[in-house]
């Protein structure tokens, strides 16, 4: 069964062919980091637009370098929330006009849930390997949630942030620091050069709850920049490059304790086979190394470039959304703000 799977909901234009929801017959992304990088975040209006020049090339681009033509499909996936509304209604109608055209079955698809099916793509088969259940963690610029896993379909939310994201709190340390945009590879980056020494940020907890907060540990890397002079930036002269280092670790360090420590605690109290990590955070080799290092059970995560927003993701989601007979209807609308469990 091959599948096409369109991923629209920020700012790459992304498609990919999957075969049986695990093998990769193609994986076209089209990123706009670079036009979003002069503003030090998504513009949402530009983000579309940018879409509509750049999507259907990428869907083009993914049918042939999996060497096969639109009627040959089984199905077209895409993903239809959460997410920036303009960008996934460029995606959404596209793939709806992509099906109409050829008769296809239908799939939208969650984008967490996406996320998740990421790890089914190469390497182990989750299902075949720990089995289920399974905590997953799932961290981007947009979402930290816990969310455990008892089958295919089978989700229950048991923890978000209750302000910002992982990934916000990376761009925004980033930006005061100096380091660019986007935040999480570069502050990952700066923290290579680090020789210790930082005073450690305080952990934010939230009381009788396995719920992430961010919000503070953003205000304190602000204040730890100015109280260094290094935020605003200096005008007669540079940052420490070595200052920055250091802080950027610091900083990196707090977070992903933050997602180790509740992420294992949620393992605990559920008693997975497994903990599954997805979302661009996931791509951030400290909270790679740490989870696998302090995990009781076994820890699943994506190669780093489908841990970022891709279309095999979609692909392999909607797979088993299809194997199961489920396909959404016409009427199928965008949801910014879709929940997953």
């Amino acid at each position: 069964m091959r599948i096409i799977g369109i991923e629209s909901s920020c700012d790459e234009s992304a498609a990919a062919v999957i075969e049986d929801g695990r093998t990769i017959c193609s994986n076209v992304v089209a990123s706009q980091a670079e036009i979003h990088a002069k503003f030090g975040g998504i513009v949402p209006e530009i983000a579309s637009r940018q879409h509509m020049i750049t999507l259907i090339p990428v869907v083009q681009q993914a049918l042939e370098e999996a060497g096969v033509k639109a009627t040959e499909l089984d199905g077209i996936a895409v993903t239809y929330g959460p997410g920036l509304a303009g960008s996934l209604l460029i995606g959404v109608n596209a793939a709806k006009g992509l099906a109409l055209a050829n008769e296809l079955p239908f799939i939208g698809v969650n984008h967490l849930e996406g996320h998740i099916y990421a790890s089914w793509l190469e390497g182990t088969d989750p299902e075949q390997g720990t089995g289920f259940p399974l905590m997953c963690l799932i961290a981007s610029g947009g979402h930290t949630d816990l969310i455990l896993m008892e089958g295919h379909g089978r989700y229950t939310l048991i923890g978000r942030t209750r302000d910002d994201a992982a990934g916000e709190a990376f761009d925004k340390a980033a930006r005061v620091l100096g380091l660019g945009f986007p935040g999480g590879p570069a502050i990952q980056k700066a923290s290579e050069s680090s020789v210790g020494g930082e005073a450690r940020f305080t952990r934010p907890n939230v009381k009788d709850s396995l719920d992430f907060s961010f919000s503070g540990l953003k205000s304190a890397v602000v204040r730890r920049a100015q109280e260094k002079h290094m935020y605003p930036p200096p005008e007669d002269s540079d940052l420490d490059p070595q200052e920055v280092a250091n802080v950027a670790a610091a900083f990196q360090e707090a977070i992903v304790d933050c997602m180790v420590e509740r992420t294992i605690a949620a393992a605990r109290l559920h008693n997975v086979k497994g903990i599954l990590l997805g979302g661009g955070v996931a791509s951030n080799s400290l909270l790679r190394s740490e989870m696998s290092r302090r995990a009781p059970v076994e820890v699943i995560v994506p190669a780093p470039a489908l841990c970022t927003d891709n279309g095999a993701m979609i692909g392999a989601a909607a797979f088993f959304h299809l194997r199961h007979g489920n396909r959404f209807q016409w009427d199928l609308d965008v949801v910014p703000n879709l929940r997953l469990g």
